[in-house]
C-alpha cells in the first residue's frame, strides 16, 4: 500500500491528524490497534472542562462518535482497525499487523500519535492479579461492561484516580481509600474531589502503599504516611480490606516506534519521561516523521487534538499540499492559551525544555 500520510493512533491526535491531512487533500491511511477508534476517549464517560467550544461540556465517549464521524465522511481516508504498527523497515515500509497478516505501507510522511503507557509501582506483588493502572479498570468498565473487583484501593490521587472512584461508587464497587504522596491535592479538579467526598470515600494525602498483600490475587493492602523524604513513618500503618488496587500515578509517552525510526527522544520528567524532540510544528529530526499527543508529551485531550490538526495540516503542507496558514497559527495560539492555567507551571517547565531542545537542533 501506498499512501501520501500515514497516521499510527485512532485517539484524539490521530483522529485530528488525519482530518486535517485529507482536508488539504492528502492521501491518509489511518491504523488503529483498537477495534474502534476514539483511543482513551471511549472510556471517559464525564464530561470535560475548559473551552466550550474545544469539548468542555462534552463527554469524552461523544467527542470520539463525532470525530469518528468526521473521519467516516473524507473518502480519501482509509481507515485500518484491529491492526498495529509493529516497525519501520529498510526499504521504507511502515509494516502493520493485522488479522495475523503482516502489510507493508509505504507513506511519504507519517504521523505517530500512538499515545501513552501508564506507570507502575516498584513494590513487591505489584504485577499480581487484582493490580491494574487506573485507565484499564476504566476500559474494562466502560468498553466492555466488567468490574473487575469489589473492593479497590486508588493510588494516586490526580484527575483519573478520583474519577475513576466516583465511577467505582457509581458502578457499586466499594472504595476504601484514595491515597496520594503528595502534601495537598493539585491535579484534580475540585468538582471531583467534592464528589467522592459528598461519597464518604477517604481520601488521604501524604500516604502510600507500602505492602500489597497475597500471592495468586491481591486479598488486602497496608498503606502509611510518608515523610519529607518520602519514607514511611512508623506507627501510621492501616489496614486495608481489598482485592483491588487501582495505580494511578501518571503516564509516560509510547516512544517505541519512534526509537525504532530514529526520532531523537530526550528526557523531560515534567512530559512524562522520555519525549521525543519536536517543533511547534510537531516536526522531528526525521523530516518524514511527525507527533502528536500523549506520544509527544503527556497532556490532555484537549491539546493532544490541537496537536493532532498542527502535525497532519503541516505533514500535507509539507508535501506541497495547499494548507490554510492562519489556521495552523490560530491552533498554536489556543495551545498556548490552554496551558497557560496557573496549575500548569510544571506542564510550562517541561515544555520550555523541550522548545529550547527544538531551537539548538534547528528544528522548525
Amino acid at each position: 500500500m501506498k499512501t501520501d500520510v500515514l497516521v499510527i493512533g485512532g485517539g484524539p491526535a490521530g483522529m485530528n491528524a488525519a482530518i486535517e491531512a485529507a482536508r488539504a487533500g492528502a492521501s491518509v491511511t489511518l491504523v488503529e490497534r483498537q477495534a474502534h477508534l476514539g483511543g482513551q476517549l471511549v472510556k471517559q464517560t464525564h464530561k470535560f472542562f475548559g473551552w466550550a467550544e474545544k469539548g468542555a461540556g462534552t463527554r469524552g465517549i461523544q467527542l470520539a462518535e463525532e470525530w469518528s464521524k468526521a473521519v467516516e465522511e473524507h473518502e480519501n481516508i482509509t481507515v485500518m482497525l484491529s491492526s498495529e504498527a509493529i516497525g519501520l523497515y529498510d526499504d521504507g515500509a511502515w509494516m502493520i499487523e493485522k488479522e495475523g497478516k503482516l502489510i507493508p505501507i509505504y507513506p511519504k510522511k507519517v504521523v505517530i500519535a500512538v499515545g501513552a503507557q501508564e506507570k507502575t509501582l516498584p513494590i513487591e506483588n505489584a504485577d499480581i492479579p487484582g493490580v491494574y493502572g487506573a485507565g484499564a479498570i476504566q476500559t474494562m468498565m466502560h468498553v466492555y461492561g466488567v468490574l473487575p473487583g469489589e473492593k479497590y484501593l486508588i493510588v494516586g490521587a490526580g484527575n483519573i484516580g478520583v474519577i475513576l472512584a466516583y465511577q467505582l461508587a457509581q458502578a457499586g464497587a466499594e472504595v476504601k481509600a484514595v491515597v496520594d504522596v503528595l502534601p495537598k491535592l493539585g491535579g484534580a479538579y475540585w468538582v471531583h474531589v467534592t464528589k467522592i467526598r459528598r461519597m464518604g470515600i477517604p481520601l488521604y494525602m501524604k500516604h502510600t502503599v507500602i505492602e500489597i498483600k497475597g500471592t495468586k490475587w491481591v486479598e488486602g493492602a497496608t498503606i502509611a504516611e510518608i515523610d519529607e523524604k518520602f519514607q514511611p513513618i512508623p506507627g501510621t500503618e492501616k489496614e486495608l480490606d481489598v482485592d483491588t488496587i487501582a495505580i494511578s500515578i501518571g503516564l509516560s509517552p509510547l516512544t517505541d516506534l519512534m526509537y525504532q525510526a530514529g526520532v531523537e527522544l530526550i528526557w523531560i520528567p515534567e512530559l512524562g519521561g522520555l519525549v521525543p524532540v519536536h517543533s511547534e510544528n510537531m516536526r522531528t529530526n526525521k523530516p518524514e516523521i511527525y507527533v502528536a499527543g500523549d506520544a509527544s508529551g503527556i497532556e490532555e485531550a484537549t491539546t493532544a487534538a490541537l496537536e493532532g490538526k498542527i502535525a497532519g495540516a503541516v505533514a500535507a503542507k509539507d508535501l506541497g499540499f495547499d494548507v490554510n496558514d492562519e489556521a495552523i497559527e490560530e491552533w498554536k495560539k489556543e495551545l498556548s492559551q490552554l496551558r497557560d492555567a496557573p496549575l500548569l507551571e510544571r506542564l510550562r517547565q517541561g515544555l520550555h525544555k523541550l522548545h529550547e531542545a527544538a531551537k539548538e537542533r534547528g528544528l522548525q
